[in-house]
């Protein structure tokens, strides 16, 4: 078997990560528990296109809707995956949405990215019949998902009848935002990113159309890959992007934990006495 290329232990966590599958196992045990436990509206379709749906865990009095996109490289893992976030985030007042999407190679990049945008528009519009009419959207994801959130900041929400102070801020985890180096990996396989399309879906080459705060957040133990793409988008965004939070002792599985914790770091922007 050939030694991987240099491209490929940088962007592929797995391959530096030991027990990655242990967590995997971990997300799909506990997400299942978490929606026996909690009251939840279940498949909602926010499209009638492949996968595209979400689920919406309520939370009294809410602060914030969240709304989750998950990772996997944008060709892996599902919302079911995912459910584990609601119970300490429905337990300190924010309600939760963890949406689905189609996966690559069936779909491009851009076509995912299209569904997440379909998917806030619509949790905008149906709030209200959830009593959460008027609550404060929060974007976040986790490495494609970072991504994803990235480009929801990107995004003409004037085209979607969505106004764009709806949107409080964002929590990107591990992001990914500058997709040229992907065409070296293995995997492009199933992204098939060339230059130009690698080109239009990184959101460095963008200008964001919200002025809310977007928090990029890396976990210490990752690749220097992974710790240079938060950079890049702080430099291309300083308005949105005030620093890249080092969070100490996190890969880039465990890191994510850091979202379910409310009193985390990662959340210190939005813990005020009242939303912005």
């Amino acid at each position: 078997m050939s030694k991987p290329s240099w491209y490929e232990l940088e962007y592929s966590p797995r391959l530096s990560v030991p027990d990655a599958e242990d967590y995997f196992r971990r997300w799909a045990l506990e997400a299942r528990a978490a929606r026996s436990a909690l009251p939840h509206q279940r498949d909602l379709a926010y499209g009638s296109g492949p996968n595209e749906t979400l689920d919406l865990f309520l939370a009294e009095n809410s602060r914030y809707l969240l709304v989750f996109i998950h990772g996997g490289y944008w060709r892996a893992f599902d919302k079911d995956d995912f459910s584990w976030l609601a119970p300490p985030l429905v337990a300190r007042s924010i309600s939760l949405a963890v949406l689905n999407y189609a996966l690559c190679p069936a779909v491009s990049i851009g076509q995912i990215t299209e569904q997440c945008r379909r998917a806030v528009a619509w949790l905008y519009q149906a709030a209200p019949r959830y009593g959460l009419g008027g609550v404060p959207l929060l974007i976040s994801g986790h490495s494609a998902g970072g991504h994803l959130t990235a480009e929801m900041f990107a995004t003409p929400w004037d085209r979607y009848s969505l106004p764009s102070e709806a949107i409080a801020g964002g929590i990107s985890i591990s992001g990914l935002f500058d997709l040229e180096p992907l065409i070296q990996v293995s995997f492009n396989a199933d992204l098939r990113l060339d230059v130009e399309s690698a080109r239009a879906c990184s959101p460095v080459y963008k200008t964001p159309t919200l002025r809310a705060p977007l928090v990029l957040a890396v976990g210490a133990l990752e690749s220097s890959e992974f710790q240079r793409q938060s950079h890049l988008l702080k430099a291309a965004w300083p308005a949105n992007c005030s620093e890249v939070r080092s969070v100490p002792g996190r890969h880039h599985f465990n890191v994510l934990d850091e979202l379910a914790d409310p009193d985390s770091p990662v959340w210190a922007s939005f813990n005020g006495a009242s939303p912005p």
